[in-house]
């Protein structure tokens, strides 16, 4: 089995199960070796937690941002001071036992997060235009109101 969850659909009562994900790295943090990553899919986003004595640490050691990766990890609830209120999976994170890179992904002309201004370089580049929170908002959008036109 590929993931057991989504990114956006792990919650604090979830704390202590074993699950799979997998997505997009977004984001890649070292605090004092301890590797925090922010895996998001289309779902939402999870922030994933490596510590340097697991042995996946050098596998982590490769990502870059926007590698596919599937993680497996028991859920934990983050500590007080570490919960980000403004995130719905922001009570929780995943503690990874293993790792394993998907898909490798090149240097990007810009990333999901930013928004380009140049019109021409968004139409170029589509594909990664598409991944962007606001596109994603688009297509479902545009998607409901057919349904609701077409039934």
């Amino acid at each position: 089995m590929l993931r057991t969850h989504t990114c956006g659909e792990l919650r604090k009562a979830d704390a202590g199960k074993k699950v799979k994900l997998c997505g997009w790295v977004h984001r890649i943090r070292d605090l004092g070796g301890i590797k925090f990553i922010v895996l998001r899919d289309r779902y939402g986003q999870t922030q994933v937690v490596v510590s340097p004595n697991s042995p996946c640490y050098e596998t982590v050691e490769r990502l870059k941002r926007e590698y596919v990766i599937l993680v497996e990890g028991i859920v934990r609830e983050r500590p007080k001071e570490a919960v980000n209120p403004s995130l719905p999976t922001g009570e929780i994170e995943v503690e990874v036992s293993e790792i394993e890179i998907l898909s490798e992904a090149k240097d990007l002309p810009f990333y999901p997060d930013e928004s380009p201004s140049n019109e021409e370089l968004r139409l170029r580049y589509r594909y990664i235009d598409l991944r962007r929170e606001r596109m994603r908002r688009n297509i479902l959008l545009r998607h409901e109101i057919v349904k609701t036109v077409r039934n």
